[in-house]
């Protein structure tokens, strides 16, 4: 198992490009099962979640031609649909909770699909039932195989109906939207996620030759077609690294440009950072973070504590509020942050508490954070990476503190954030792989 010994402390500088959206590739990638065609996709984040996925697809039988680090072209004309009940898949597939999105291309084209239990993040349950809800209304049948740990489904006739999701899931609407592009009728998706990776999939599907109206908001249309081609695509930036960057400019008191950031895409995140009292300049499609001593929390109008919880989009992203909340420990002021999705998300405070931070864990979803303003730093100390956000937190803080720090578990880092180590020695950070 691998670790990061971390020397922090040090001032960082210079520029750094955000990777492929992880959240995107995800979907993306699985949605080239709709077609016998070639897709190409540019922009893939080198992270082993998204390699993991492109694996399972080659074992499938999917042709993969890697003809750049961050572009493939894939060809799915003689899926070998057998596989997927082998011990291989569902070894690897239980690994990786993307590996759901196969489920809604495969029902589509092949009218069965095979899905494991949920892996991935320990951060709190990750219910699969707004999946399995909205296949079962397109027509499909549903079966839990115990002895395979394998909900198997089965759609010989997908039709379109209409459906009300009880939760915006970005997965779950995913799925759904790709299984209806390719049913008999049209599909209503009410109360839909409308995420700009979710926009981006509908972008997509549209130019392989799916009919999807109400793109960007929460109640979508689909028209089922028999047949979709071929495409090219180019995921966005991942919105959830540039928001890290953000922090780490922060809190290492650094002057830093994070570059090709497709603002008009982050939504309600860099306002979100202001109210911190972080600085930024927007300088065409780069974000300028300049060296700040001392940010400042922001309070509500009428003077109570500043409070920041998570939000369907276009409100904050989960994502980041592992991030918001380390910043917050080096910031003057308080702030109460929300985690209203996952249970478990915030019980890495703990090492935080030792690294000397002032926080109160009020429940599983709630956290007080009383800001230092630097007078008392982070110290360096042990610790493990619960989860991908928690454990980029981790090393955020770790780069903020003073003395040695290890973080062990970076597996889970490496997941969801390509070679970065190395990027970060490129901005100066002191930071070894061992």
């Amino acid at each position: 198992m691998n670790s990061f010994e971390v020397i922090g402390g040090k001032k960082l500088k210079g520029e750094i490009i955000p990777q492929g959206a992880k959240n995107e590739a995800l979907q993306i990638i699985s949605a080239v099962l709709l077609t016998p065609e070639k897709v190409t996709i540019t922009n893939i984040p080198d992270i082993l979640d998204v390699n993991l996925l492109i694996e399972l697809l080659k074992e499938m039988g999917v042709k993969t031609d890697r003809t750049a680090p961050d572009t493939c072209t894939f060809q799915a004309d003689a899926v070998d649909i057998d596989y997927l009940r082998s011990d291989s898949y569902r070894q690897k597939s239980g690994r990786l909770r993307g590996s759901v999105m196969m489920a809604g291309p495969m029902l589509a084209r092949y009218r069965k699909a095979f899905i494991p239990k949920p892996g991935g993040d320990k951060i709190g349950r990750r219910r699969l039932d707004t999946h399995i809800i909205g296949f079962e209304k397109l027509g499909a049948q549903f079966n839990y195989h115990p002895e395979e740990g394998l909900f198997h489904l089965e759609a010989p006739h997908l039709k379109g109906c209409n459906l009300l999701l009880d939760e915006p899931s970005v997965t779950g609407t995913a799925n759904i939207i790709m299984a209806a592009a390719m049913a008999e009728g049209s599909t209503t998706i009410y109360n839909a996620a409308c995420e700009p990776y979710i926009q981006q999939l509908c972008r997509m599907l549209t130019r392989m030759g799916a009919k999807i109206s109400g793109v960007g908001s929460n109640l979508l249309h689909i028209e089922g077609v028999s047949y979709l081609g071929g495409t090219e695509h180019r995921m966005l930036p991942d919105m959830i690294e540039i928001g890290s960057f953000i922090g780490l400019a922060a809190m290492t008191q650094s002057e830093i440009t994070i570059r090709n950031v497709s603002l008009e895409n982050l939504g309600v995140i860099p306002d979100k950072f202001k109210q911190l009292g972080i600085q930024m300049e927007f300088r065409g499609d780069d974000i300028y973070i300049p060296e700040q001593d001392i940010y400042e929390i922001q309070s509500f109008l009428d003077g109570s504590v500043l409070t920041i919880y998570d939000h369907p989009w276009p409100g904050f992203t989960p994502d980041l509020l592992s991030i918001v909340l380390v910043v917050a420990t080096q910031a003057r002021g308080s702030v109460l942050i929300h985690q209203k999705m996952f249970e478990s998300r915030l019980f890495f405070v703990d090492k935080l508490i030792d690294m000397g931070a002032q926080i109160i864990l009020c429940d599983p979803h709630r956290a007080a954070v009383i800001g230092q303003a630097r007078e008392q730093k982070l110290r360096g100390i042990s610790m493990s990476s619960p989860d991908i956000r928690a454990g980029v937190a981790l090393l955020i803080a770790a780069l903020s503190a003073e003395g040695r720090s290890v973080i062990q578990n970076i597996e889970q880092i490496d997941r969801g954030y390509q070679y970065i180590d190395e990027r970060l020695r490129r901005l100066g950070a002191q930071i070894t792989r061992i």
